[in-house]
């Protein structure tokens, strides 16, 4: 392998890479979401200056994901926390589990996704629609809703997943020390909409030491949604430098 070509690379091995070289664009992904009120102390020990906390609540995630180019079929679940930025309303993505290496490798070296392995659920039971998240052996989650109860208005679902979204990239130097350390920003524009439901909601968090969701309480659900998809995920830009400040 000459230089040049080295140096075109994405990622490795050299042979097999961890993910495909494309842009990812989702067909029918849907959604599970619950938005939970929680413990505002809590959210200020974990969101990063400099974002703020205007509301405590938090949106916990499940994605079923079963056509995706250069992916295929996987699931994901996380928690987002409600958040501003210079007066703009976004999300501070905490943590996704994904049962899907290539998913995690790519959404942690090529954009700036907090990933990490899990293995998260979407189905229906009966008239019940289930979101499930186990950590190793345990479960960590479960959330259910009423299967399409209600129509949710279309204006509201797009917000949703509109809505812009903040992670922390971190890339370390090979003596342990940051090489970068930004906040980014990102925001899905191309996306359809091609059902969404709300309805009744429940959420319980499990503690664990490793996975821990339940470190944000559930204090009062007061929404959530079920949405049907097609969208392209949009690419990430720095706002905020931490070694530099």
């Amino acid at each position: 392998m000459q230089k040049q070509d080295v140096a075109r690379l994405v990622t490795t091995p050299l042979d097999s890479p961890a993910y495909a070289p494309t842009r990812y664009r989702f067909t029918d992904r849907e959604y599970l979401n619950v938005f939970y009120r929680t413990d505002p102390a809590a959210l200020r020990r974990i969101v990063p200056e400099p974002l703020t906390v205007t509301d405590p609540i938090v949106r916990f995630e499940v994605m079923r994901m079963p056509d995706t180019t250069g992916l295929g079929s996987y699931t994901e679940a996380g928690q987002l926390i409600a958040v501003e930025l210079d007066g703009e309303e976004g999300e501070f993505n905490l943590a996704m589990y994904v049962d899907s290496v290539p998913a995690i490798s790519s959404g942690r070296e090529f954009s700036a996704y907090p990933k990490k392995g899990g293995s998260p659920a979407l189905y229906v039971d009966s008239d019940t629609l289930v979101g499930t998240l186990d950590y190793g052996t345990l479960r960590v989650a479960t959330a259910t809703m009423g299967y399409k109860h209600h129509p949710l208005d279309p204006d509201e679902a797009l917000a949703q997943l509109r809505s812009p979204a903040f992670m922390v990239k971190t890339v370390p130097n090979y003596d342990g020390t940051p090489r970068i350390c930004e906040l980014v920003r990102t925001r899905i524009t191309d996306v359809t909409v091609k059902s969404a439901y709300t309805g009744p909601a429940r959420l319980e968090l499990f503690a664990h030491a490793i996975a821990p969701l339940a470190d944000l309480p559930v204090l009062e659900v007061v929404g959530a949604s079920h949405l049907l998809t097609d969208l392209t995920l949009a690419p990430v830009e720095p706002v905020f430098d931490y070694l530099a400040a």
